[in-house]
């Protein structure tokens, strides 16, 4: 496999760093993290429409824009260097996906086209515990005559509080760690939500933290193994929390170098110290084996690679570590500047840590890559 971007993906990718370049500067990026939803809903509406990113990686004839899950990696790439708040990772690709694999023909033939047309979306699965395994969902659904009811409470719900809508992920009554889940669909309106927005180390995505009583919703799945289906798709989704990484850490290291070229100490650029040299080496090896990583995980969702759960294990455990890892380094690196408020060193150390948290940090994902290989080996036993 030649890990190389193909010339249309390369233009694609230009395209996206230009508009981002123009769109999101930092000063930019610091009044819409200051605001309410984190975002700008205007600047949202202009990369679904004139982009068309919130589609990728959907069928075309469900809103998408007949790219693949690939393209979708590289936008979110280029949207992780300027960290943009916007909920390209948290509806597009989280809940996205979670639609994609996990809802009903039915329901993704009409839910899919109004995600892709940048309706947000949040995916709600992590209950008080916060255990990355749906089926610890803090949610119970009760049926009543055809209808369903949700009650309890979810954690960590990326753009919850503003979200139009909600999936959640219930488990069935009786609380026991093999009930059956399903994903059910809640209006941001619905009585019984509440919704509490959480200010958390990441100043530059927000979450919140939901309760749900006897809150009306629609169910989704139809039936079957949703917990399976909901298990691929948060896969995928830290295939593509990865490739959001990647992009963070490419442009930390860019900082770091170029930083470390123009600062001057006893009358030398600090990059000609013997330190500096090997901090700013290690960075790029760690990012080298990170664009490998990453780029074979992408390409397996769209081969339907059944590798998958194990490569999408190893992009996140190694993005986890080499992201935090450089962001830090970076702040080292900028000196006594690099922990003032003025320098957005610290914004990309808190956007690394937060992500590393989401979706299973290095021991979470390594863990779960030992799981599959030990659970393919018995099976072939």
């Amino acid at each position: 496999m030649a890990f190389r971007l193909s010339s249309e993906q390369q233009e694609f990718r230009e395209l996206l760093r230009r508009f981002f370049a123009e769109q999101l500067p930092s000063g930019e990026l610091r009044r819409q993290m200051q605001s309410e939803s984190g975002f700008d809903p205007e600047l949202w509406k202009r990369i679904c429409s004139e982009l068309g990113l919130a589609g990728l990686g959907l069928p075309e004839a469900q809103g998408g824009s007949g790219f693949g899950f690939a393209e979708l990696c590289l936008a979110l790439r280029e949207a992780g260097a300027v960290l943009l708040g916007a909920p390209l990772f948290g509806s597009a690709a989280l809940a996205g996906r979670a639609l994609l694999h996990a809802a009903s023909e039915p329901a993704r033939a009409r839910l899919l086209p109004e995600l892709a047309a940048g309706e947000v979306f949040a995916l709600a699965f992590v209950g008080e515990r916060g255990d990355w395994d749906p089926r610890e969902a803090g949610c119970e659904a009760r049926e009543r005559r055809g209808r369903f009811a949700l009650s309890g409470a979810q954690q960590i719900v990326l753009h919850g509080h503003t979200a139009e809508r909600i999936l959640v992920v219930a488990r069935e009554p009786g609380g026991a760690a093999d009930a059956r889940v399903g994903l059910y669909l809640v209006e941001g309106s619905a009585p019984g939500l509440t919704r509490e927005a959480l200010r958390g180390l990441d100043l530059t995505r927000r979450c919140a933290r939901l309760r749900f009583e006897s809150s009306p919703a629609e169910r989704l799945d139809a039936g079957g193994d949703t917990a399976a289906a909901l298990a691929r798709a948060l896969d995928e989704a830290r295939i593509a929390l990865a490739n959001e990484m990647l992009g963070g850490l490419e442009r930390v290291l860019e900082t770091a170098v170029a930083y470390a070229r123009s600062r001057r100490q006893f009358g030398r650029a600090i990059g000609s110290f013997q330190a500096i040299k090997h901090k700013c080496a290690d960075l790029l090896i760690a990012t080298e084996a990170s664009r490998s990583a990453c780029q074979v995980a992408a390409e397996a969702v769209d081969d339907a690679d059944p590798e998958l759960p194990l490569l999408a294990a190893i992009a996140k455990a190694q993005l986890s570590q080499a992201y935090s890892h450089a962001a830090q380094e970076n702040v080292q690196i900028h000196g006594g500047v690099g922990f003032t408020w003025e320098y957005d060193a610290h914004l990309y150390q808190r956007r690394a840590k937060a992500s590393e948290i989401f979706l299973g940090d290095a021991r979470w994902n390594r863990e779960a890559a030992l799981q599959w290989l030990a659970a393919r080996a018995a099976a072939s036993a």
